[in-house]
This record gives structure tokens, sequence and C-alpha cells, in this order.
């Protein structure tokens, strides 16, 4: 697509990316920056654009999928700020606790490698699906399977724990 072409097109597709933000939950500030990152990913995509049939449906995919990934990761950030208390802070309680987070490791160490590292990468150094996959030389659906399977894994041995 040529650059004045896609100058043209480009305020419908910013005004899409905007819309879906803003539906999706984003403030304006955040929907902006969305917007923005929308058309720099369509900018750098110039090229290619005639493949596709509806640039501005793509456009709204991709800031659905940007505001998602916001949302995803200011909730996870807010968790690890939060202070947990408990009611109760009795040696009991506490040995429990202990335990949990002991078994939970344990069970963490026992999955596969790769579920294991995709796992850590994930979840303790906040890599996105995108980078697990360049780095580990996979797809990003295998990426998302192999995150999906460890999990399921470990909230089944949950599951059967808390059975007994």
């Amino acid at each position: 697509m040529e650059e004045s072409a896609f100058e043209h097109q480009a305020r419908q597709w910013r005004q899409k990316a905007l819309s879906v933000s803003r539906s999706c939950g984003a403030d304006e500030t955040e929907a902006e920056d969305i917007a923005q990152d929308v058309m720099l990913r369509l900018w750098q995509m110039r090229n290619e654009l005639d493949r596709y049939r509806s640039v501005e449906a793509m456009a709204a995919v991709m800031a659905r999928h940007l505001t998602r990934d916001l949302q995803r990761r200011l909730r996870t950030e807010q968790l690890n700020e939060a202070a947990v208390t408990t009611l109760s802070t009795g040696p009991h309680e506490l040995l429990e606790a202990k335990e949990d987070v002991e078994w939970l490791e344990r069970r963490i160490g026992q999955l596969p490698t790769t579920q294991h590292t995709l796992l850590y990468m994930r979840q303790v150094e906040r890599r996105s699906h995108k980078e697990l996959s360049q780095l580990l030389g996979i797809s990003e659906a295998s990426v998302s399977t192999l995150l999906a399977r460890a999990r399921r894994t470990l909230l089944e041995e949950i599951k059967q724990r808390n059975r007994q």
C-alpha cells in the first residue's frame, strides 16, 4: 500500500481502534495508546495490507487484543502490589500456608521441562507469548497449548488434593 493511500485510510482505522478499545474497557488515555500501537503495527505492515480483505477489521482485532493484554498486565500488577492479610494468623494457619506453598512448588517442579520453563517465563518473568515462541523456537499456538496443559495439570492436582 502506498504512503498516500495509507494516510487516507489511517484516520478511519484509528477511529475504529479507539472505539473498540473504549468498548473493551480502556479509559481515554489507554485507548489513545492502544490506537497508536495499532497504527504503528499497521504502518509496519503497510506493504502487506493489500492482501487483507478488511484492514479496518484487522485494526479492530488488534485493538481488542492489545486492550485485553493491557488489562491482564494491570490486573496482575494490582494483585502483586496488594497486601494480603489474613483474619487469623495463628501458628496452625501459617504452617498450613507454608505446606501449601511447598506442595505447589513441588508439583510445578514435576511438570515436564518445557511446560515448567514456559510457566516460569510467563508467570514470573512476565514474557509475552510472542517472546516465548521466539525464545524457544516454537509457534505461539504451541506456547498457548503448553501453558494451558501446565495450568490444567496443576488445577487437577489442586482439585484432587482438596478432595482428600
